[in-house]
């Protein structure tokens, strides 16, 4: 059996003793790294390298604002929020009283938005003060435009000074408005996608899709407002010009109509399509759409709906951040709303507060009603459409007729709203009184177990007065009770047992040595109480 050959160099290795090693390469060696390695201490040597990892680790960790990690894991690593990027952590709404004067229904409804954004500023305006905040933010101290506080000073008409105030609010501080029917779901972080987070600073607003039906688009009362954004909810950056561009539009509108119609702007009345398009959703989307091709200046084909239409997931356009249905207008039954239960949905409308339209009339057939009753359901619009035109061929005998009809109908849909509405009233009325009755109780009970306790304390204080109901374990060891006027008191010590588990009669015993009020004490004992 052979051995494994030998490596020149190995230790074993024959021509290793052979090699001469110049002299002045030894030399080196010796003042070289060996040397340097002689003066080190050898714990020192030991520690050097847990030097170099901190040394490292304090570099890269002061010079990480210049490395750059894909959003998803620095999200992960780090935690990371979106920043600001001048978007006001404020909170907007407004409606007829302030906060403490509510309704119960309304203060749930708002508090959700502070529960959710606790390091959000929260602030309502009401009828009693939005016009000391127009004057304020719109005076000379402010952004200076009288006409604009005049105006809104001139105009009655609830709606449209309520859509008034949001465009002021949101050009002069920004922020987020709500109307106050609107519930938060989610935070208003979600409102900005993550993807979108490293780039918030070209985003200068978050808005949202309310309708969706281009397909009304020729409808001769749908069209005007079958595409629009949503505006109970919204999110912008103060000072933007489509904000002050929508004032002044419904400033010129407004005058001019009223002008046209020969009243005061104070008397002017507007039905509902007046309103829709004149100062609501549908002129809230024609400014949007006018400003992001203002914005865009020819870079692109005209921005319109169909940029929209059908949204997937959310997109930026000219610098106006759009969300899908979902978001701000879930659960309305068209425009592929979805749900309210969905991840995406963040808020939830319940229009409780919704009752405009009842002072501003739409069109209604005096048979078939109102189109919009439909909700944008298109058999159910071919078919009002198909009455509609089948009802101008009738006779007026005929007609009557179907008036008659739906006279009735509406008689009996009144009289179960109403039935509904009392309904609804006694138990809101129901609920409060078990409420108060609940809290009453609670209030009893807390009484009672005070009482309880209270009680148990003055038992246990007058324990020592009562030996016979405490039991003998209150009884001090080594010490009899004497009868005196009737009460026990301590007298002399007394054996209670020999020690075999024998007990001896205490009662005889005690009849036998205790002394009797008002007879001389024993002999070598003094009298009681040293009398």
């Amino acid at each position: 059996m052979s051995s494994p050959p030998l490596s020149p160099l190995s230790p074993l290795s024959p021509t290793l003793s052979t090699i001469s090693i110049p002299v002045r390469w030894r030399q080196m060696s010796e003042t070289g790294t060996g040397a340097f390695r002689n003066r080190i201490p050898t714990q020192l040597r030991r520690a050097l390298p847990l030097y170099a990892v901190v040394a490292v680790f304090l570099f890269f960790m002061l010079n990480a604002h210049v490395v750059t990690l894909p959003p998803s894991a620095s999200s992960i690593l780090h935690g990371r929020q979106p920043a600001d990027h001048g978007f006001p952590k404020k909170i907007w709404q407004s409606w007829k009283v302030d906060p403490y004067n509510m309704a119960t229904r309304d203060l749930n409804t708002a508090k959700t938005w502070t529960t959710k954004n606790p390091g959000y500023r929260y602030e309502v305006l009401t009828d009693n003060n939005d016009m000391v905040y127009v004057e304020e933010q719109y005076g000379p101290h402010g952004i200076n435009r009288p006409d604009i506080i005049d105006f809104y000073r001139a105009v009655n008409i609830s709606i449209i000074k309520a859509d008034l105030l949001r465009y002021l609010i949101m050009y002069a501080e920004g922020g987020v408005y709500a109307d106050i029917d609107v519930e938060a779901l989610r935070p208003i972080q979600r409102f900005v996608p993550e993807r979108y987070w490293d780039s918030l600073s070209e985003i200068d607003m978050v808005v949202g899709i309310e309708i969706d039906q281009p397909e009304f688009r020729n409808h001769p009362i749908l069209g005007s407002k079958c595409m629009s954004f949503c505006q109970w909810t919204f999110m912008c950056r103060p000072r933007l010009p489509v904000m002050l561009n929508l004032v002044e539009n419904i400033m010129a509108w407004l005058n001019a109509l009223a002008a046209q119609r020969k009243v005061p702007l104070s008397e002017l009345q507007l039905d509902f399509d007046e309103v829709i398009s004149g100062t609501g959703p549908s002129a809230f989307t024609i400014a949007l759409l006018k400003e992001m091709n203002r914005i865009s200046h020819g870079r692109q084909k005209e921005i319109t709906w169909d940029n929209f239409h059908a949204m997937d997931e959310s997109k930026v356009v000219s610098r106006v951040l759009v969300l899908d249905v979902e978001a701000f207008a879930a659960g309305q039954g068209h425009s592929d709303s979805g749900n309210h239960n969905a991840r995406g949905a963040l808020v939830k409308h319940h229009y409780h507060a919704s009752n405009w339209p009842s002072k501003h009339p739409r069109y209604a057939h005096p048979v078939y009603g109102e189109v919009e009753r439909c909700n944008w359901d298109l058999a159910c619009v071919e078919k009002w459409d198909r009455d509609v035109e089948a009802y101008k061929s009738l006779s007026i005998e005929e007609q009557n007729k179907l008036k008659e009809e739906r006279r009735m109908e509406l008689e009996k849909l009144r009289q179960q709203q109403l039935k509904e509405q009392e309904q609804a009233i006694r138990l809101e009325q129901f609920g409060e009184a078990v409420r108060k009755a609940e809290e009453e109780q609670r209030r009893r009970d807390e009484l009672e177990r005070e009482m309880k306790e209270r009680m148990r304390v003055e038992d246990q204080a007058l324990k020592p007065l009562h030996p016979e109901q405490a039991g003998a374990e209150e009884k001090k060891e080594g010490e009899e009770l004497i009868m005196f006027g009737g009460r026990p008191v301590p007298g002399q010590a007394q054996s209670v047992g020999d020690g075999k588990g024998e007990e001896k009669k205490v009662g005889e015993q005690s009849r036998q040595q205790q002394p009797v009020f008002g007879q001389p004490a024993l002999e070598n004992e003094k009298p009681f109480g040293g009398l």
